[in-house]
């Protein structure tokens, strides 16, 4: 082999490491895009998900959302019933109560360990959280509104340092966060009423106020959601 072939073989292949690094980062972030609208309520139960549309608004193809919406059904966030029919899944009762007592016990932890170590900036922060979450509830962006509820949700895990659990709540929120959302036009302020709780609690340095604060948040919204139509309920 002389070294003009290695030389030639050499730039094939780091032409298609390149291409495929390259894909790689498309399909993540596509990914991240619809994981993101799933977290942050964007998208309702049972609605539809396209991969053309999402792929023309994206401006890619639609292999990385393809492969995207492959991980997402894979991580039990969507259903896919045909190649062309892939939804936003509605959660069963059990599932839906089965998250809830997940989260009363992991977001309790993180309130609990960012009372203990927020700093004035961490508390600044989660104040100006509160506050557009307010100012969004009052000019009617229900949206915005919904999308703020769950920055102020995971900002409590990222002020307590803990990244394996915002890392879990992520996954968690994947399934919930349509649910929020198709809930808080009917909840309203009820369903961040706590938060300004929660944050009392941070500033007291209060950890067990700060836990019970956002297990009251968690529970009330509850109440919200499953009287609003959004859980699969077992039949009689």
């Amino acid at each position: 082999m002389n070294d003009r072939y290695r030389h030639s073989t050499g730039a094939r292949i780091g032409h298609h490491a390149f291409d495929a690094i390259e894909h790689v980062r498309l399909g993540e972030a596509v990914y991240q895009r619809i994981a993101d609208a799933l977290v942050r309520g964007e998208l309702r139960p049972s609605e539809r998900l396209k991969i053309r549309d999402i792929a023309g608004e994206m401006g890619t193809s639609v292999t990385p959302v393809r492969d995207a919406i492959l991980r997402l059904v894979q991580d039990g966030a969507l259903v896919q019933r045909s190649p062309r029919d892939i939804r936003v899944p509605v959660l069963k009762l059990d599932e839906y109560l089965e998250i809830r007592r997940i989260r009363l016990v992991l977001e309790g932890l993180a309130a609990e360990d960012a009372a203990r170590k927020a700093t004035i900036d961490d508390i600044a922060r989660l104040a100006s959280i509160l506050a557009d979450n307010e100012r969004a509830f009052t000019e009617g962006h229900v949206e915005e509104a919904v999308a703020l509820n769950q920055v102020f949700h995971f900002a409590l895990a990222e002020v307590a340092g803990l990244g394996q659990l915002r890392a879990i709540l992520h996954r968690l929120w994947l399934k919930i966060g349509p649910i929020i959302s198709a809930a808080y036009e009917r909840g309203g302020r009820a369903m961040i009423e706590h938060h300004p709780a929660v944050l009392d609690a941070i500033r007291r340095s209060d950890p067990a106020g700060a836990r019970a604060a956002i297990q009251r948040d968690i529970t009330c919204g509850s109440d919200v959601i499953l009287g609003a139509d959004v859980i699969a309920f077992p039949s009689d």
